[in-house]
C-alpha cells in the first residue's frame, strides 16, 4: 500500500466520518478507524461500511472499540485499559501487509482533533506521526471554527506533518478561502449540507472530488 491518508477534524462532530467515506469512495481506498469511543448508536466503521458503493474498499476493524462516548484516554480508563501507539502501529503494519495493490490507499479516520489525548502522554497528532501519514483536515462552520481551523493547521505545521489540504463540510459563509490563505494549505473540496448523507450522496460527492483527490496520492 503506497499511501495512507489520515482524516482529522478541527474538533468533534465536524464531519470526519462523512468525509472519510467520500475519500474512500473516490479513491476506492481501504478504511480504518483505529479508535472508536462510544458505540451505543453504532460505530463510524459500520456507517462507512454501509455508505461506500465500490467493490474495492475494504473495511478494517478498530484497534480499540470503547463503550463510553468520551475522550479516548478517559473511555479507556473506564474500561481498565491503556491505549498504546505500539498496538496501533502493529495493527497498521498488518493492514498494509494485506493490501495486494501496491498503488492502493488507506484512509484512516482519527478521533476528534489532533490534540485529543490517547493516554497520559500521547495525542492523536502523535499517532499521525507514528503512522507516517499525510493529513486531510476537515473544517465545519460554527462560531470559533476559524480559530480552531488555524490552530489545527499550526499544530500540523509545527510537527512537520505533510498536509494535503482542507475539505470543508456543511454550510459556510465566505471565509473558507481565508482559512486556505492564512494556513497555506490547499482547498481540496467542499461538501454541501444534506440532512440525509446516504450512499447516493457519498457516491455523488466522491465523483465531484475524485480528480482533486487523485492528485494527492
Amino acid at each position: 500500500m503506497s499511501q495512507s491518508i489520515f482524516i482529522t477534524g478541527i474538533g468533534t462532530s465536524v464531519g470526519k466520518t462523512l468525509v472519510s467515506a467520500i475519500v474512500a469512495e473516490a479513491l476506492e481506498a481501504d478504511y480504518w478507524k483505529p479508535i472508536q469511543a462510544g458505540i451505543e448508536n453504532g460505530t463510524d466503521t459500520e456507517w462507512v461500511h454501509s455508505s461506500v458503493s465500490n467493490s474495492k474498499t475494504r473495511i478494517h476493524p478498530e484497534s480499540y472499540k470503547l463503550q463510553f462516548p468520551a475522550s479516548p484516554h478517559l473511555a479507556a480508563q473506564k474500561e481498565g485499559i491503556s491505549i498504546t501507539l505500539d498496538k496501533i502501529y502493529s495493527d497498521y503494519t498488518k493492514i498494509i501487509s494485506y493490501q495486494n495493490d501496491p498503488g492502493g490507499c488507506l484512509v484512516i479516520e482519527g478521533a476528534g482533533g489532533l490534540m485529543v489525548p490517547l493516554n497520559q502522554n500521547e495525542f492523536v497528532i502523535d499517532m499521525v506521526q507514528k503512522l507516517g501519514c499525510k493529513l486531510i483536515i476537515v473544517s465545519r462552520n460554527y462560531l470559533g471554527s476559524i480559530n480552531h481551523s488555524l490552530l489545527t493547521a499550526l499544530a500540523a505545521t509545527q510537527r512537520g506533518i505533510p498536509v494535503c489540504g482542507w475539505i470543508f463540510n456543511d454550510h459556510f459563509l465566505n471565509y473558507e478561502h481565508d482559512i486556505v490563505a492564512w494556513s497555506g494549505y490547499s482547498l481540496l473540496g467542499a461538501i454541501p449540507f444534506t440532512s440525509h448523507p446516504d450512499k447516493a450522496f457519498v457516491r455523488q460527492q466522491a465523483a465531484l472530488l475524485r480528480a482533486q483527490l487523485v492528485n494527492i496520492i
